[in-house]
């Protein structure tokens, strides 16, 4: 996503929004073991609320790499 600095003086400049990402380590109960994902923090949020073994299995039905 993309959008402008203004400056006090109304000056504007372009600039571009970064997604939050973060580097954690995860255990996972049933494989007995930690993962290591570069995730956002909207994911860890979803992580939070649906529990990590929910998130996984939704990645996997689509597809995605872990």
């Amino acid at each position: 996503m993309s959008g402008n600095n203004v400056s006090h003086a109304n000056n504007k400049t372009r600039r571009r929004f970064h997604v939050n990402l973060q580097v954690r380590r995860l255990w996972i109960p049933s494989e007995s073991r930690f993962i290591k994902l570069r995730i956002s923090n909207r994911g860890l949020r979803l992580i939070d609320k649906l529990g990590i073994e929910t998130v996984l299995a939704r990645m996997k039905e689509r597809g995605e790499k872990i």
